[in-house]
């Protein structure tokens, strides 16, 4: 009975049974596959919703989009392309419109590269790579924050109206914010369980191979990894400087296979861009800008979000905030600045964003609504009207690639009386017909430089008599904004030029730039 009693006892701790904690294999299986259910769910979603994205944006933004992507890829493949005077003065690296033209080779190959697929496939691809860093940034917050919180910030980065007008463009700021999500996933940030020195900084090393300037925006993060970082010798020589000389190298290799020497086109970029301020030649705004315009006009209707968010989570996040910071910072001390310049740091904000969502409770939906309903409708008038026309036009022009029905009428020319760079070109049209635009490269100190489209709108009707004194000189069609028309109409008419087409731009004209586009056809 002693025995039984001593066996029974609970008092003593050294007599204590111990029992192995066993997880349930059928609960823990079900979990895992509800959460990849979940997940798989969410990608779904944003792969479609990106594809839907991609086809409801038709209109232009800037020319960098097309002519230092789409063009360059166009003559690596085929070609025939015009390349711009950053690729003859070695400030621009292949390794991005390289990128295109694989997908270009592939068509050509198979003997699919339509106007069309030209056109639209690179477009999906970025709308694909952007699902798929939405999707990564999506898992990073679920790691970081409540699922709750996790969930109102994916929609606060879904919904913005900036991220749906750029994010499936064949813009380098386009990849750089991408390549900026996917290298956040594998940062360590506090409380991160995904972080990977490698992989984030060889998302970084290619995110800088791609647009230099995405250096500034990893220029704190780097500081703060190596302020972290225990073994930091380690991190120098085994992270640091192999990844970023490996990345000069292969960039490097790239350029010279396809510029035919050794350029090193980073270096270029600094030189020609920051130091001996040619950026400037495209226009300069005073140092507020960022601060007064650019940055609320980026971020939009979740300003106020993004502000009631940092004042929830400034301790939390303070790497975050002091790069979105130190970035606005960076690019306010450049003569010249454009909205897509800050556009890497959008992710960041909209984490703020979320906090500030998740901590609305009773309010939460009526402010979810009031984000859904003003982004929308900035993102579908800049998707589908805003500054539509000098993509439309393409379209028309495509049509004179066709065979002429008369084999008399003379072969076709195109000369477009536009500012600089206003339409995409061969990309667009993917057949060699002649056309001819005003070129406008910046005075890199060449002798008899002269900037053709300053001399063109000094005094058009005299740059047009003297550039094509004879009639047969002539080009067979003429491209221009209707706030030139009034201001060159005797030219128009001395020389039986008429109006065929006439394709609406945008609603608010500005400077050289109107709210429509005329061709013009001489007869």
């Amino acid at each position: 009975m002693d025995n039984l009693r001593s066996r029974l006892k609970f008092g003593s701790k050294a007599e204590d049974v111990k029992l192995r904690k066993r997880r349930s294999l059928l609960y823990s299986k079900e979990e895992g596959t509800l959460l990849n259910h979940g997940i798989l769910r969410v990608a779904v979603f944003t792969v479609v919703f990106r594809l839907v994205n991609c086809l409801l944006v038709q209109t232009s933004f800037v020319p960098d989009e097309y002519w230092q992507s789409l063009e360059v890829a166009h003559r690596m493949v085929f070609n025939y392309g015009y390349l711009t005077w950053e690729w003859k003065a070695g400030i621009r690296g292949f390794t991005y419109p390289l990128f295109f033209a694989f997908f270009y080779k592939i068509l050509h190959l198979l003997n699919y590269d339509t106007v069309y697929l030209l056109i639209w496939l690179p477009r999906v691809v970025q709308a694909l790579l952007a699902a798929f860093a939405d999707v990564k940034f999506f898992l990073l917050l679920r790691t970081l924050e409540t699922e709750d919180t996790a969930r109102w910030t994916f929609f606060c980065h879904l919904c913005s109206w900036f991220s749906w007008f750029c994010c499936t463009r064949t813009l380098t700021n386009t990849t750089e914010t991408t390549l900026t999500c996917l290298a956040l996933f594998y940062f360590p940030l506090p409380g991160a369980k995904t972080s990977s020195s490698g992989k984030y900084l060889s998302l970084v090393a290619l995110a800088v191979v791609v647009r230099p300037t995405a250096l500034i925006v990893w220029f704190p993060l780097l500081l703060y990894h190596f302020w972290q970082e225990e073994n930091k010798l380690r991190l120098i020589t085994r992270s640091y400087i192999p990844i970023g000389m490996l990345a000069v190298l292969i960039s490097a290799l790239i350029d010279c296979l396809f510029y035919e020497k050794w350029t090193l086109v980073q270096f270029n970029f600094i030189k020609f861009n920051i130091l001996h301020g040619v950026a400037d030649f495209y226009g300069s705004h005073p140092w507020h800008w960022y601060f007064t315009q650019g940055f609320a006009v980026v971020v939009g209707p979740h300003l106020p979000f993004f502000l009631h968010g940092c004042s929830l989570a400034f301790r939390k996040y303070k790497i975050l905030l002091a790069t979105v910071v130190w970035t606005v910072a960076v690019y306010s001390m450049l003569p010249h600045k454009e909205f897509r310049f800050i556009y890497p740091v959008l992710p960041f904000c909209m984490i703020f964003c979320g906090i500030s969502l998740a901590h609305l409770k009773a309010w939460r939906r009526p402010a979810a609504a009031l984000l859904s309903v003003s982004n929308l409708v900035l993102a579908l008038y800049t998707g589908l009207v805003h500054q539509r026309g000098t993509l439309d036009v393409m379209g028309r022009l495509q049509t004179l690639c066709e065979p002429a029905v008369d084999p008399a009428r003379p072969q076709s020319d195109v000369l477009f009386l536009m500012p600089c760079h206003s339409t995409p070109y061969y990309s667009h049209v993917h057949c060699p017909l002649k056309m001819r635009f005003l070129e406008c490269p910046p005075d890199l100190g060449e002798d008899g430089y002269f900037e053709e489209a300053a001399q063109f709108y000094n005094n058009p009707l005299l740059w047009l008599r003297t550039s094509f004194p004879y009639k047969s000189s002539l080009p067979t069609h003429l491209v221009l904004f209707d706030v030139l028309e009034k201001e060159i109409s005797t030219f128009l008419q001395g020389h039986n030029f008429t109006r065929t087409a006439e394709i609406f731009h945008s609603h608010v004209a500005e400077g050289r730039v109107g709210g429509s586009i005329f061709i013009y056809e001489r007869h």
